[in-house]
């Protein structure tokens, strides 16, 4: 017979062992109705590797031009993992994403990109040397990010270097091809290769995962940021002299991560263009003429975006079920490696719209799409967009967890030294990625009578001491939780709760009573302890 435990508090069961009076218990929390929930250790799925965020695009700017104070700050709130008198001081980002840029910054007005902050440096220089002194603000986060323990780091390129491209433009116009040279291949690859070395044996800084193209569904013949195109094939050719060039340089511990889908479908149908989506099968298929999966470095992961099918819970279901299905069947990981609120259909579920909806409402729907990345498709590790960005043109927080304003405002030059503010995003994805550690494994949590406003998901520590679950109230009632937790084998110790809310940002609160409620309209952290 598998253990069943009702949670207390170390607080409860010291009433209990040291009271016969009932009156000493702590009541149960008051709420509107009450869900029963039963959380199985028994059952388990993926194991987390991290929750990430990316430097693009002001990053470079701000870790360039801005003084210490507000560059420390910003890299506090998105890396730092303690928590001080009860209030965490950021959300800990167990991963972060490395733009290796392709030179547009340098090319200035040249480049075709109107805005500056689009631009992005690069360590190549047209007569081949590498000039390290490039990039300078994205590697401070990037050291920031590793000083706080982040340990997982991503490379990615959304183009190659403009010596490398047909166009010498950051941006492509080659249609659906790829705007890397013939004979720019390995060149490539060597570059890519290089790079990671020198942060491995410079800085002690390992990227564990090279992603070496983006959205390559997409044309990006438009001037508005770094961006190619590429034919399934032509991944194939790249990835191949990536591998021969990480081994070339040693670098047993670097990956490469395929292949950063414009959105979920195109991992696993036919969709637009044949040469460039089912990617699953095109890359993972022995019987496939782009097959790749046999080479030493190329990391057992299909890599997709969570833009333009979450737009109802109907189709988060949906497309995220036939994602788990199709990486199923070729034994690779799901990594969710790019979302913010891109599109403009968010109008059912009760979402009131981009224009109505308030910071909170923005990152209570982001927090939809996690849930159904983890527990729909399964992903073990989730990623946020552009970390840090200004607000403009009343988007609000759709693109940012840190908002950044020049002393300009919100259209001034970058380069001017302004202010930062944390956003409702930050702490949401704080709910997740604070307490669920890389190494964590998803288990059983079930609801009854579960609904699209209420979910939650739970996850257990690998030394099996440290239980954490994550529900999401969508409605206008507080809910009561009537948990059952089995399969775990330990006793409990305590509970602490960690809610975001309107009023509150990761609140942390000691309860008294396993019977606890999750406020309307909050995410909710619930750390079970045990002996």
């Amino acid at each position: 017979m598998k253990p069943e435990y009702i949670f207390l508090s170390l607080g409860l069961l010291a009433f209990i062992s040291c009271s016969d009076n009932k009156d000493d218990i702590p009541e149960p929390e008051p709420s509107d109705i009450t869900k029963q929930i039963t959380i199985s250790g028994s059952t388990r799925y993926q194991t987390i590797d991290g929750f990430a965020a990316s430097d693009c695009w002001v990053p470079n700017y701000i870790g360039n031009y801005w003084p210490d104070e507000a560059k420390e700050g910003i890299a506090r709130l998105l890396f730092s993992p303690d928590i001080t008198g009860g209030q965490p001081q950021g959300i800990g980002l167990s991963m972060w994403r490395f733009n290796l840029g392709g030179g547009t910054a340098e090319q200035g007005e040249e480049s075709g990109i109107e805005e500056k902050s689009r631009r992005a440096e690069c360590f190549l220089q047209a007569d081949g040397s590498l000039d390290w002194t490039r990039q300078q603000g994205q590697q401070f986060f990037l050291d920031k990010a590793n000083a706080y323990g982040c340990r997982q780091f991503v490379m990615f390129s959304n183009t190659p270097p403009v010596y490398y491209t047909r166009n010498g433009k950051g941006y492509s116009a080659m249609g659906s091809r790829s705007n890397l040279k013939d004979d720019c291949y390995t060149p490539f690859a060597q570059y890519m290769a290089d790079v990671a070395a020198y942060f491995k044996q410079q800085k002690g800084i390992e990227f564990t995962l090279i992603s070496p193209v983006n959205e390559p569904q997409y044309n990006w013949n438009e001037p508005s940021q770094e961006g190619s195109a590429w034919q399934n094939s032509e991944i194939k050719r790249l990835t191949v002299e990536l591998d021969k060039a990480l081994e070339d340089k040693g670098l047993a511990g670097t990956r490469i991560l395929l292949a950063e889908a414009g959105d979920w479908e195109y991992t696993y149908k036919e969709k637009s263009d044949a040469n460039r989506s089912n990617v699953i099968y095109n890359f993972f298929d022995p019987a496939s003429p782009n097959y790749v999966g046999n080479l030493t470095h190329v990391f057992p992961a299909i890599a997709g975006h969570s833009y333009w099918t979450d737009g109802s819970w109907s189709n988060l279901y949906s497309v995220r079920s036939q994602v788990a299905s199709a990486a199923s069947a070729y034994g690779l990981k799901v990594y969710q490696t790019e979302w913010s609120m891109l599109g403009d259909g968010y109008n059912s579920d009760g979402y009131p719209g981009h224009e109505k909806a308030s910071y909170l409402d923005m990152a209570l729907y982001m927090s939809k799409v996690i849930h159904h990345d983890l527990t729909t498709a399964g992903a073990s590790s989730w990623s946020y967009w552009t970390s840090m960005d200004t607000e403009r043109w009343s988007q609000k927080c759709r693109f940012h967890l840190v908002k950044v304003t020049p002393a300009g405002g919100d259209y001034g030059d970058i380069t001017e030294s302004g202010t930062y503010e944390a956003t409702k995003n930050l702490w949401v994805l704080g709910n997740y990625c604070l307490f669920i550690r890389p190494g964590y494994q998803r288990i059983g949590l079930d609801i009854a009578n579960a609904s699209n406003s209420f979910f939650g998901s739970a996850y257990l520590s690998p030394e099996g001491d440290r239980l954490v679950a994550v529900y999401t109230n969508l409605t206008d009632k507080s809910i009561g939780l009537d948990a059952k937790i089995e399969g775990i084998g330990k006793s409990p110790a305590g509970i602490k709760r960690y809610t975001t809310s309107q009023t509150d940002n990761l609140k942390e609160e000691t309860l008294d009573s396993d019977h606890c409620t999750i406020q309307p309209n909050s995410v909710v952290t619930l750390i079970y302890q045990f002996q």
